[in-house]
């Protein structure tokens, strides 16, 4: 059964309804209806949801000019960068960035692109997450050919004394390689 309703989301919405869990009658009739709302479209973004919304990129061009000094205030002192996707199906990262380590590739100017797009925040007070995807120039493995590739990722930011703060980075899917930013635009 449980199967079934995976497969089925509107089933399940009559499954909680019949089991008389309440307050889900209505969302039940939503689901089956197709008409479920979706969050970000019912208000405008508050002034703490634009700036998020704007922040990831902002980061990442002051990334790739080498902007050590605003990168440095952007970030915790305890900032974490997890690269590549295989720690989420219990493998090792390819690679953990401590705020030091980070810096170094920010001094030079690893990175000399990034163009984020699909970005959605999630707010939780004084903490938010920002999700999306970001396409990047960046060496290729042992030489000093550069490559394009496209990561998904997680950020984790926490506002401080006024200022959101960029605390953690997860890629949660990813890294895509292309020869070109044109192979990796679409994955």
């Amino acid at each position: 059964m449980r199967n079934r309703l995976y497969r089925f989301p509107a089933l399940a919405g009559v499954a909680i309804v019949a089991l008389g869990v309440p307050g889900t009658r209505a969302l039940a009739q939503e689901s089956a209806s197709g008409k479920m709302a979706d969050k970000t479209t019912m208000s405008a973004p508050s002034a703490d949801e634009a700036e998020l919304l704007k922040i990831d990129q902002v980061i990442g061009t002051a990334v790739t000019k080498g902007d050590t000094a605003f990168v440095n205030a952007a970030i915790s002192d305890d900032f974490t960068m997890v690269h590549g996707d295989a720690w989420t199906t219990g493998g090792k990262p390819l690679l953990t960035d401590t705020k030091a380590t980070f810096m170094k590739r920010v001094a030079q100017k690893y990175y000399t692109s990034l163009d984020f797009d699909n970005v959605k925040v999630e707010m939780h007070g004084d903490t938010a997450v920002t999700y999306g995807r970001y396409i990047a120039h960046a060496p290729g493995e042992g030489s000093a050919e550069r490559e394009w590739f496209s990561v998904w990722y997680e950020r984790v930011f926490a506002k401080r004394n006024g200022k959101w703060i960029y605390l953690s980075h997860r890629t949660v899917h990813g890294p895509t390689f292309g020869a070109s930013r044109a192979a990796v635009a679409d994955k």
